[in-house]
């Protein structure tokens, strides 16, 4: 078997990347690195001809089910960008019936990747086992956590501030007057569910708002959950729904048309993400709009000058972009018997 640039970086004590510029004579190598490399490929036997010079070039990019379609836009956007680099992008779907995220990580091992991208995991779950990632981690291969709030693992985490785009939905509903307001949630443990949730907490008591917990829907991510949780918060008669994701919101719509409501004039519904065709459904969707180009182009700034550099890979740097308000027809102005008067 050829033998990989990791196994002679491990031996040099130096990264991956410069294990190549070494082989192929580009510059930006000392002489003393440049003899320290040469020196660890003839200890261990390896003819110079025989090596994988490209392996640092793969990025395995892991990503769940992509029946949400804002994965599928991260993908798009991250592939091309990292095509333009001359990097292949390795994309690794899990689903719950199929191959998990800790077995593509197993597959993971001894492949010959420079990097790894997580566009969701249990990297983002409170109290999750996170044992699956030291195959990485191990090896220093630079890695990427997309709306991973709680920084547990070295490696670049980015993503959308979750408190202000929660505040800035139900600044929105309460400013059209809504004051029983229903928050139509993902998983408990879920970190930007969780920081969404805060969030509201927060803005709920900054603006003398009256919420019990009981005005709170905790459920999976997926459209039909959605409908199912929506029906609770629904037969509760608040006059608008917050969700934690644009799936979520289409349950939500559809939960109210079971009932014979109509939205808006029934009931307001928001989501987030603003993913494809959120424009284009009737009632088009108001939500809040993640930045997914600004958030790709960050990771693979941030990839490529790890795999250039490992030690950026060994701390936890944390970049939030700021999500924007889309105001569409989904939401509309609450009742005169809902009516919310801020003090």
């Amino acid at each position: 078997m050829a033998a990989k640039l990791a196994d002679i970086a491990n031996k040099a004590g130096v990264s991956p990347a410069t294990i190549s510029r070494v082989l192929n004579d580009k510059p930006g190598v000392s002489d003393d690195t440049r003899k320290n490399v040469l020196d660890a490929i003839t200890s261990m036997g390896i003819p110079k001809g025989r090596l994988q010079r490209n392996e640092t070039r793969l990025v395995a990019l892991i990503s769940p089910d992509l029946s949400n379609p804002i994965f599928p836009e991260f993908v798009t956007e991250l592939i091309t960008l990292f095509a333009q680099h001359g990097v292949l992008t390795l994309t690794c779907t899990y689903t719950a019936a199929g191959t998990s995220e800790s077995n593509f990580l197993t597959m993971l091992r001894n492949q010959p990747i420079g990097a790894a991208i997580f566009l969701a995991g249990a990297y983002d779950t409170r109290n999750a086992d996170l044992s699956a990632y030291d195959t990485l981690l191990e090896r220093n291969i630079p890695c990427a956590f997309l709306n991973g709030t709680e920084r547990e693992m070295n490696g670049l985490y980015v993503g959308t501030d979750d408190d202000l785009a929660m505040t800035m939905a139900l600044r929105h509903l309460t400013d059209l007057g809504h004051r029983r307001i229903g928050l139509l949630l993902g998983d408990r443990n879920h970190y930007p569910t969780m920081k969404k949730n805060e969030a509201a907490k927060r803005f709920f008591s900054t603006q003398g708002i009256s919420h019990d917990d009981g005005l709170t829907a905790w459920t999976t991510y997926g459209m039909d959950s959605g409908r199912t949780a929506a029906r609770s918060l629904l037969d509760q008669d608040v006059s608008a729904i917050a969700c934690a994701s644009d799936q979520l919101a289409l349950g939500a719509i559809r939960a109210a048309r079971s009932l014979g409501l109509r939205v808006p004039e029934d009931i307001s519904v928001t989501g987030y993400d603003d993913s494809l065709e959120m424009s284009t459904i009737s009632p088009s969707l108001t939500t809040i709009r993640q930045p997914v180009s600004r958030i790709s182009q960050s990771i693979a700034n941030g990839i490529l000058a790890m795999m250039d550099n490992h030690r950026l890979a060994e701390r936890r740097d944390a970049l939030l972009f700021e999500p924007e308000l889309i105001v569409r027809e989904s939401t509309g102005p609450a009742t005169a018997g809902e009516r919310y008067n801020p003090q």
